[in-house]
């Protein structure tokens, strides 16, 4: 039996209308979803490592809540900056503020901001390039390819980079997930900070093969191979934090399967549930509703579906805390 702590019993009794009450409804359902033995993965839009959800996520992580993860490149990248450089970064609690000429000061400073964080570029991005640039050399000289979260992967695990450790790695949900060897999928990596320095090198010529970082279409390939074995044994969850890519891309992996692939007896998700604060919209991924996700084969009639239309930064851990039973 999941112990109940203060949070969760605070959230329970206060938690009772509205979005307040989907927050709940949708930590019960995920609860209830493993514990008849289903999977989750958990997509990671926004800005959600630099916000520091691997303070929770990690935990998550290692108590065999999360079973796979879709991010985009800059949350993948982001949780290792943190890492590596968390005592250089800066809070601009009023960044709502700040005037053109002060936003050109920090970028004098090569202080880029995220809302209210500027991330030190010489201590968190120069010091993981570094490292990346050793793991991809090595990887062309070899005629090897990996995918960009193996790369990250293989640092971790080498300690290349442990002198730079800032934080507790107990709080890196990559470093959680490296520790489990959990599937990652990262889709448009190039839209990264370490992408565009991966596609400066190889412009350099200092990497001869654009493909030693293998990419998105191979990442569907082995999220289909993932999906179809895990599927069989297992219904598997959807977790959605945000929209845009971290999440359409992988749950698209289903009617892939069964509308391109033609196969018959591959399970749709077994529950869905998205935190956005996207209104509903014309054509809007991240604004449309669960339901909308039935015409296209993603989700089923009786798939349970939630949406939190709240912000994620204030809902994800929150529903991390209940369904640890914090």
């Amino acid at each position: 039996m999941q112990t109940s702590g203060p949070v969760s019993q605070f959230l329970r009794h206060h938690f009772r209308h509205f979005n307040a009450a989907a927050l709940v409804d949708a930590a019960e359902a995920y609860r209830a979803h493993l514990d008849k033995g289903g999977k989750m993965m958990i997509t990671l839009a926004g800005a959600m490592s630099t916000a520091e959800l691997g303070l929770s996520l990690a935990e998550m992580i290692r108590q065999d809540k999360v079973h796979a993860i879709s991010c985009t490149g800059a949350n993948l990248e982001e949780d290792i900056f943190n890492l590596i450089a968390h005592d250089f970064y800066e809070r601009l609690p009023n960044y709502r503020d700040l005037t053109p000429a002060q936003e050109q000061a920090l970028l004098e400073r090569h202080m880029n901001r995220v809302t209210d964080t500027c991330i030190p570029e010489e201590e968190a991005i120069r010091r993981l390039e570094r490292a990346l640039i050793d793991e991809w050399m090595r990887a062309d000289r070899t005629g090897e390819a990996c995918f960009p979260h193996q790369f990250l992967y293989r640092i971790l695990r080498s300690g290349a980079l442990e002198q730079y450790y800032q934080i507790d790695p107990r709080d890196s949900w990559v470093y959680a997930a490296m520790e489990r060897d959990l599937p990652i999928y990262v889709p448009g990596w190039e839209d990264s900070t370490t992408g565009n320095i991966y596609a400066a090198h190889c412009l350099a010529g200092e990497i001869g093969n654009v493909h030693t970082v293998r990419g998105g279409i191979e990442y569907m390939m082995d999220l289909a191979d993932w999906y179809t074995r895990t599927s069989a044994r297992h219904s598997i969850g959807f977790f959605q934090i945000g929209g845009g890519i971290a999440g359409d891309f992988p749950i698209c992996v289903v009617p892939m399967l069964h509308q391109d692939l033609h196969r018959t007896n591959v399970p749709v998700w077994g529950y869905f549930c998205q935190i956005s604060d996207s209104t509903t919209s014309y054509g809007s991924y991240s604004g449309a509703v669960p339901n909308e996700k039935i015409t296209w084969g993603k989700l089923a009639v009786d798939t349970p579906k939630f949406i939190i239309e709240s912000d994620a930064t204030i809902v994800a851990p929150l529903i991390f805390a209940l369904v640890l039973g914090w």
